[in-house]
């Protein structure tokens, strides 16, 4: 389970007062104030750690911090692929990584040349029961003037997008390396499980403490400039057009005389030259503007605060010990239910809520739950119960040992019978 390591980011909006620092939220398509945490799923899908990013600091920055502390948790021999998307993109980081003993498995980022269809190769295989098969082709890449040799595996969809995969294991079959990077998604419907049914973007709490005044963030002066900058290129750009419009209609003969064209093209031209001056003026303000400065210089007479962490670190853990449990009870129904991938959670969650009678014994503290809905459902809840008693676990703060029960399914009252007759076993 620890083979693979998936890292993603997850930005939880923030809707109250305070100024706090911006973050791009994808599924609002808009920039707002938010905090980052970055988390990291075992291969599985099921949560190891969080970590909360500084003023929504990108992967980049964050990767090699973040696999410092799964270095520590792995110790110093135990060797692991870590998978991110396209965020964390940073041939220099990827050496960082390499030289910390992890291996990576990423979507390649910006243009790549074009793969004739001809060189792929189609691939089959069973991978985690289930049948696999992809259009596929694999070469070696280098990075950093040649410094960083890299695998790519491209895969080639039924609508002729190429989508390149970058990683550093060589030992790895080309269906596999797709498979795994592909396989992020389990990241992806882990966070959309947990927005729904454990309510991760939640505040704890809208507490705020003192923000570091030292840290570097983007200079807003110049942030300014360079929204002048490219205004000023828009216009430019406008008036180069309506330039060549001028000038075709005078071709065409749509002018009525030289003098008039003249005219026209003489205002322009005098207007594209102050645009471009004016241009050249804010690229040098732009240039004497510093890129990044310390926070205390960015908001002078404003509060800087950021989000409390304590209370969303502590709700946090018991989120991720909650969902691991559930994992956990998934992995002794699999055997059982059929259906456990695609509805596993929504029979645990359906167990968890079943109504039960509780009866204290000398040695035992027995819980009879109600059978559910039909009769294969109250089968698997009861192979649930067998498991579960084989790990003769105590009540907390007794010696009763938990012993669990399905009471009988009955017909009788299903179907609208009498229920004072009685039931019979399924």
């Amino acid at each position: 389970m620890l083979g693979f390591l998936y890292l993603d980011g997850h930005v939880r909006a923030y809707h109250g007062k305070r100024r706090i620092p911006k973050a791009y939220v994808t599924r609002m398509h808009l920039a707002a104030p938010a905090t980052t945490d970055y988390w990291v799923n075992d291969q599985r899908g099921d949560p190891l750690f969080v970590v909360t990013a500084d003023a929504n600091a990108a992967m980049t920055k964050m990767l090699i911090p973040v696999l410092s502390e799964v270095r520590e948790f792995l110790g110093t021999r135990r060797h692991s692929t870590v998978v991110f998307d396209r965020g964390g993109w940073s041939p220099k980081v990827f050496q960082g990584l390499r030289a910390m003993g992890f291996d990576i498995l990423t979507y390649r980022k910006g243009r790549t040349r074009h793969i004739a269809e001809k060189r792929f190769t189609r691939y089959k295989a069973k991978l985690d029961g289930r049948p696999v098969e992809y259009l596929l082709h694999d070469q070696p890449v280098r990075f950093l003037k040649g410094k960083l040799r890299l695998r790519q595996v491209t895969r080639l969809t039924e609508t002729g997008h190429q989508t390149p995969i970058v990683t550093s294991r060589w030992d790895l079959r080309a269906i596999i390396v797709a498979h795994r990077m592909f396989e992020r998604w389990h990241q992806e419907n882990f966070f959309k499980y947990l927005r729904e049914e454990y309510l991760i973007d939640a505040l704890a709490d809208y507490q705020v403490e003192p923000d570091d005044p030292t840290r570097s963030v983007p200079n807003p002066a110049r942030k300014a400039v360079v929204k002048e900058v490219y205004a000023a290129r828009v216009l430019l750009r406008k008036l180069r057009e309506s330039y060549g419009a001028t000038a075709i209609d005078y071709i065409d003969g749509r002018t009525s005389t030289d003098s008039g064209f003249e005219i026209a093209e003489e205002k322009i031209r005098m207007e594209i030259d102050k645009a471009t001056t004016r241009i050249k003026k804010l690229k040098v303000q732009r240039d004497s503007l510093p890129a990044r400065v310390p926070l205390a210089n960015a908001q002078k007479g404003q509060e800087m605060v950021k989000l409390s962490s304590e209370r969303k670190y502590l709700s946090n853990v018991l989120k991720m010990v909650a969902y691991q449990t559930e994992s956990d009870l998934i992995e002794l129904i699999r055997a059982h239910y059929s259906r456990v991938e695609d509805e596993g959670r929504t029979f645990i969650q359906m167990a968890l809520q079943d109504t039960a009678d509780i009866e204290p014994t000398d040695d035992q503290l027995r819980i009879r739950l109600a059978p559910l809905s039909s009769p294969h459902l109250s089968r698997v809840l009861e192979s649930l119960c067998d498991a579960l008693n084989k790990t003769k676990t105590p009540f907390p703060g007794t010696q009763l040992q938990m012993h669990y029960v399905v009471a009988p399914y009955c017909l009788g009252a299903k179907s609208g019978q009498d229920s004072d007759q009685p039931c019979q076993e399924i």
